[in-house]
């Protein structure tokens, strides 16, 4: 099972051998075994990497996420090939029922907001039971947008003189970094189960290719901004661009700590769980078979720095 992460920073050539990613660099080499490593990050566009190992890695179910000239994630690699039973799950997804759709969208929603009372519980512990109320006012379908009127709770109590509008806030890019690694792994993990991510269960846009990925992501996001909330620093730093330590420890949330069905798993295997649940689901149109994370204290594992 994957346990570990490569970030990639410096010039770079990637290649296989022996099924092991070698990653050679001016002071040196390093050889990973594949089965080791759950995602390579990009986070620099001088490397090179051979398309033996791209098919390998894409093979083995690792997420490669490919950084932008400013270091923004800007895309993942996704498998041509995926679940061998592919039709048959992408049939169940277009057949799905509204009923089952807003049901799967009572969940995901409720789950979300649970889990952000739990990050709020350690800045302000009496806060977070208002917030676990609200989870009770989440209909089917969320018709009265509570996820909206509990992001504006959550906000305004987890950070200080704060709004997610600000690009220009060093804490708004710890959380669009980590959100961008999040739903990189969510949307690889869709098209290896089967799902065609462009089709959604609560986003809708015509103009999006991975509405089920943002769908699926929502849940995740409170454990990354767990980590956001222990990185952002003293009201000084906030206007501070991100560093590379900033952009690993971001990256490493895919082997943070969270729960499902009373394991405790790292985020990157509890995202295969949620979307193998979900595929169950829709299969057997019951929303009792969808299983997702909740947070709890996060302990990052180890990272390779290059």
């Amino acid at each position: 099972m994957a346990w570990r992460g490569v970030h990639l920073t410096r010039p770079a050539r990637l290649s296989l051998a022996d099924q092991q990613i070698v990653i050679a660099q001016d002071d040196g080499e390093v050889r990973l075994p594949i089965e080791d490593v759950g995602w390579v990050i990009l986070d620099t566009q001088q490397v090179s990497i051979t398309g033996r190992l791209l098919a390998a890695c894409l093979e083995a179910g690792v997420v490669i996420v490919a950084c932008d000239r400013t270091h923004t994630p800007c895309g993942v690699a996704l498998p041509f090939h995926a679940h061998f039973r592919q039709p048959a799950i992408a049939r169940a997804q277009l057949d799905m029922s509204e009923p089952l759709k807003k049901r799967l969208w009572q969940a995901i929603i409720q789950r979300k907001i649970a889990n952000q009372a739990e990050v709020l519980e350690r800045t302000a512990h009496e806060e977070a039971g208002a917030l676990r109320e609200m989870v009770r006012w989440v209909k089917s379908g969320d018709p009265d947008n509570v996820e909206a009127r509990a992001a504006r709770f959550y906000w305004s109590r987890l950070f200080e003189n704060f709004t997610r509008a600000d690009d220009d806030d060093r804490r708004n890019k710890l959380l669009n970094y980590g959100y961008a690694i999040a739903r990189s792994a969510v949307a690889r993990a869709l098209v290896a189960v089967g799902f065609l991510p462009a089709f959604g269960i609560g986003h809708a846009s015509e103009t999006n290719a991975f509405n089920l990925a943002d769908d699926l992501v929502e849940p995740f996001r409170p454990l990354v901004d767990r980590v956001a909330l222990e990185l952002a620093g003293p009201p000084a730093t906030w206007r501070d661009a991100l560093t590379v330590a900033d952009r690993q420890a971001m990256a490493n949330v895919l082997f943070a700590n969270c729960w499902i069905e009373q394991q405790r798993i790292s985020l990157l295997v509890a995202v295969e769980m949620s979307i193998a649940s979900l595929a169950r689901a829709v299969e057997q149109k019951s929303v009792d078979l969808l299983q997702l994370p909740k947070a709890i204290n996060i302990e990052g594992p180890d990272l390779d720095d290059d």
